[in-house]
This record gives C-alpha cells, structure tokens and sequence, in this order.
C-alpha cells in the first residue's frame, strides 16, 4: 500500500485540516500519516482558539514517521509561523522525501488568520522552494506574489512569478473568483487550466486541505502533476457537490461522496 504523510493543523470539527487529509487518503486507497502542527479550536462559524506545537515535536512526529513508514508523499498545510516553518524545513531536507505538494494555508473559511503575515517571507524562502508542488488560492497568491489577481491572466502571470521565485509547480485555484471554479497549472514549461461549473452550495468547508491532500494521494500513487491535479480536481468538485449540511456555518465536503450520499 502507498503511503501520504500530512504535516498540517487540527481541526477539532473534522472538515479541514489533518482530518480533511487523513480522510481524503483514505478515500484515494493510501495509507495516511501526520505530524500536527498546531491544534485549532474551530468549528464551521469560527475559530475560538489556536495552540502551536513546539518545533522539536513537530520535528519528532516526522523522525517518527519517516524512520518507520516512509512516505510516498507528503502534504504540507498549515504553518503558523517562522519557527513552526524552519522546524519543517529542517525535517525535509533532512529526510528529503519526494512528491511535496504545499498548501499555503493563511485564512480559515470564515477569515481568521492561520498564519501570521510576517511570516510570508521565510515561508517563501524556506518552505516553498522545497514543494513539488504549491496550491495557492487567490487570497494566497496575491500575497506570494505580491500582486493583485483579477483575471486568469494574472493568475496565469502569479503563478509564473511563484515558480520562477520557488522551482515548484504551482496551481493557482480560482476558487475565490466570479463565474466557472477555474485552476491554472503552471510547471515551468506549460499552463494547463482546470474548470468545473460552480455549485452553489455554502459548505466549501475545508476545501483547500482537500484537494491538495487529494493530489497528494496521486502523486503517491504514481500520477503525475498534470494527472494528480486533473484527478484531484474532480474528486474536490464532487465532494463539493455532495457537500454534507452539519454545522451552522460553512459546512464540511464529503470525503467520502464515492461511498454514500449526504441525506
């Protein structure tokens, strides 16, 4: 069996997260591990609360894994701040495991902060040159690229700016944009764009966290990036579509739509 390690924050409501994670490799048929990051106190209206990990357990929960369970990849999420950042910087070089897909997580669904803004550039100068592959929404691309997103051709033009500044393939969701859910792919040599019809529905819930786990799970699987994306996209439209009504806010995807329908 494959195997996909999520370095990644607690979400105690279960929708994003290392639970979104752990979940969606469990969908794809891979064997999930994680190291927590920092424990959030959130629900689908609000987060209450966030508690950091200390560097050195962080760095501990990834000697444990990688010595052990090797993974096949790995997904990174929610980082902090700068000394949560160099803790897993220092562990991926250290073990230098393949098929890195980073998700910039810098707001929850609802607009709290998850990652402290003066921490943007050690982000961009120790993390992300580390990826495979980095999957910004637009929020999280203007801030890496330091530019503002209005049109595919910016996205196009940001994640162009974020390659060129990282070596890492990058996906610029479109999430956050008017019309179509449109994702542009940009690896260096060629652009690839993704498009599915927006659903309307307000349980998007932990969206990010799952997609990006979902190519990670590919890419562990052998895909690559253009194939990891294409899939992951379809998996995170659907579960979108059969998206599960709990909670009072932004409700969570299903992870599992393959294997039973929200009632």
């Amino acid at each position: 069996m494959k195997t996909a390690l999520t370095i990644a924050g607690s979400d105690c409501s279960g929708g994003a997260g290392i639970q979104a994670d752990l979940k969606t490799f469990s969908a794809h048929g891979v064997f999930g591990m994680s190291a927590i990051t920092s424990v959030v106190a959130e629900n689908t209206v609000r987060v209450i609360s966030v508690q950091d990990i200390t560097p050195e357990v962080i760095q501990q929960q990834i000697d444990a894994v990688c010595e052990d369970i090797f993974p096949d990849a790995v997904k990174i999420g929610m980082l902090s701040g700068v000394e949560t950042m160099k803790a897993v910087a220092e562990s991926l070089e250290k073990w230098q495991p393949q098929n890195i897909v980073l998700d910039p997580v810098m707001y929850a669904k609802n607009g709290a902060p998850l990652m402290a803004l003066s921490a943007i550039e050690t982000l961009i100068e120790k993390v992300l040159p580390l990826a495979t592959l980095i999957t910004p929404n637009i929020p999280e691309a203007e801030h890496i690229a330091g530019m503002k997103i209005e049109s595919l051709e910016q996205m196009k033009e940001a994640a162009a700016v974020i390659q060129q500044r990282t070596g890492a393939a990058v996906l610029v969701k479109g999430g956050h944009a008017a019309g179509d859910a449109t994702d542009i792919l940009f690896d260096g040599k060629s652009y690839y764009s993704f498009n599915s019809p927006r659903i309307d529905t307000k349980n998007t819930h932990g969206t990010g966290c799952t997609l990006s786990s979902a190519i990670c799970a590919q890419l562990a699987l052998g895909a690559e990036i253009k194939e990891a994306v294409a899939s992951g996209k379809d998996y995170i439209t659907q579960a979108i579509r059969y998206s599960l009504p709990l909670g009072k806010g932004h409700g969570p995807t299903n992870h599992f739509w393959k294997f039973f329908a929200a009632e």
